[in-house]
């Protein structure tokens, strides 16, 4: 199977938005200590690549730099690698697992969506082989490609990670459909993508593919086709380079056991078989339909003849060449990528609208600049960068909490020291970034109710922009309104949970008028 796809597809996150409110107006905060009624989700997709001369990818996210990574990153990555997960066409029954997984962005960033092909134990028996391998995949980037971003190599475990494609393989659209077959200029840029991504393995001295097949033809978000990296990989100690049928596989690997060049064109034009068929035809039999020069024969009947002739023959001559017996008979990857590039039509249609999937839904953007100078915090917010407004929230400490509280003496000596207790357990725990349980530690302290602090609530906030929790964090921004109304802090921190919740002009309200409350007590610090 191509491996860096999934069956499953997720959703779009819908939610309900406020009411439509005049500019400036602040909206108004839940009742203290109660849930709030202010309920959204948020969709979060994945970054997507944008390499290889253009943009392949919505948002312009770029591929990440390949890395090494620890076994316990991705096992965390991969729920610790959850049969839920797996995304392998033959499920826990296949040699080499792939899992689907979700690694944390960057300074609060999205998380990303990843593929983890797990290696049967001692498959690649030297760690050095393996690691030098993957490093040579990892260079490569291109948009056509499901790009290689990193490995593990930890005692016997030898891992993958590759982008995630989440529309998954062309063999699901061409041979297991539900609603609707692929229609025929998809087909053309299936063919021509595919091609231009060998070309470009090829002129970076990666010729050769292993088993290429519609299982390693993935779809990106936007449906454009992608050519899985696994396939790139040198073949492995016990290993095989063709998993399929040995009805499809080159006759040469079938005499001497080599993959060259030539042999992926072979692999080439059974793929071109498939788009053509929307079956999986033998090699040989359809040699024999296209000598007849039967070309309704091998065409997909449930195109219902919706295709020109004369570009279905040209595509059937080259499927021929292709598939000859002689690997010199063959064209090279540049004919077939000169002859694929003129067949193309509808190049301003969408590939999701062909392929009859969902739009993509937009990737949250920072909220333009307001009209006026921003403190660092303003500034850190407005380029929502979460780890300098955590630092900021660090050095700052308790100094906006004074005057919020007022304790009897009594509840002091019973409950103030649980209470702080929980809250420093929440502070150490914030200030070593494990959000996850400064989370718990201060959701203790809030849940008691004998003391209410703004900065808790800014902090736990931030802690749910962390851990990719958009709707919680908006919740306790608003607390921390309700418990310190002119604070800018909490009208700060708004402003970001909006922003992840591509609420801009919302977002860009909020972040106005908390530099307003700033600047206003700025002036009043100052006096007359």
């Amino acid at each position: 199977m191509g491996c860096c796809c999934s069956s499953l597809r997720a959703g779009a996150g819908s939610g309900t938005h406020p009411a439509e409110k005049p500019p400036g107006h602040r909206p108004p905060p839940p009742p203290a200590n109660r849930p709030s009624t202010f309920s959204l989700n948020a969709h979060q997709a994945a970054p997507s690549a944008r390499s290889g001369g253009g943009g392949g990818g919505r948002g312009g996210g770029d591929v990440p730099a390949f890395a090494d990574f620890s076994l316990a990153d991705l096992r965390a990555a991969t729920g610790g690698f959850a049969a839920e997960n797996i995304v392998s066409e033959s499920g826990e029954k296949a040699p080499n697992l792939v899992y689907r997984g979700q690694l944390k962005g960057p300074g609060g960033a999205p998380p990303r969506a990843i593929a983890v092909k797990k290696f049967a134990k001692h498959a690649w028996p030297d760690p050095k082989q393996f690691a030098e391998e993957a490093k040579g995949v990892g260079n490569l980037r291109h948009r056509r490609m499901a790009n290689l971003i990193g490995y593990c190599c930890d005692g016997d475990e030898r891992l993958l990670v590759a982008e995630f494609m989440p529309n998954d393989t062309l063999a699901k659209h061409l041979f297991h459909w539900e609603n609707q077959t692929i229609e025929w200029a998809m087909r053309l840029r299936v063919a021509y993508y595919i091609a231009q991504a060998l070309e470009y393995c090829s002129t970076k001295g990666r010729p050769l593919y292993h088993d290429l097949n519609a299982y390693r033809v993935l779809f990106d978000e936007n449906g454009d086709p992608r050519l899985s990296c696994f396939g790139l990989m040198k073949n492995s100690r016990d290993g095989k380079s063709y998993s399929t049928n040995l009805a499809y596989t080159p006759p040469e690997y079938l005499r001497n056991g080599r993959v060259t060049p030539e042999s992926v064109i072979f692999s080439f034009g059974t793929v071109l078989l498939d788009l053509l068929s929307g079956k999986r035809i033998p090699p040989s039999h359809a040699l024999d339909i296209m000598r007849g020069r039967n070309i309704q024969a091998v065409m997909d009947s449930h195109l219902e003849g919706n295709y020109s002739i004369e570009v279905a023959t040209t595509l059937v001559n080259l499927a021929s060449q292709c598939l000859q017996y002689e690997p010199r008979d063959r064209p090279d990857i540049k004919k077939l990528v000169s002859i694929l590039e003129p067949l193309q039509t509808k190049s301003e249609v969408p590939s999701y609208v062909m392929l009859g999937i969902p739009k993509p839904a937009e990737e949250p953007q920072a909220p333009p600049a307001p009209q006026r100078p921003l403190s660092s915090m303003g500034e850190a917010c407005s380029r929502m960068d979460l780890t300098a407004i955590h630092q900021i929230l660090f050095t700052t400490h308790y100094r906006d909490d004074e005057g919020s509280n007022e304790l009897s003496f009594q509840e002091w000596t019973q409950q103030m020291r649980d209470m702080l207790d929980a809250r420093k357990r929440g502070d150490f725990a914030f200030k070593d970034k494990d959000f996850k349980a400064a989370i718990d530690c201060y959701s203790q302290f809030v849940d008691v109710g004998t003391m209410v602090s703004p900065t808790v609530f800014a902090r736990r906030s931030l802690c749910y922009l962390m851990c990719d929790q958009p709707d919680a964090a908006l919740r306790d921004a608003m607390q921390a309104q309700i418990v310190s109304p002119d604070w800018p802090t909490a009208f700060y921190m708004q402003s970001v949970a909006l922003s992840k919740l591509n609420m801009q002009s919302d977002a860009v309200d909020m972040l106005n008028e908390a530099s307003q409350l700033e600047e206003k007590r700025q002036k009043s610090t100052k006096g007359p």
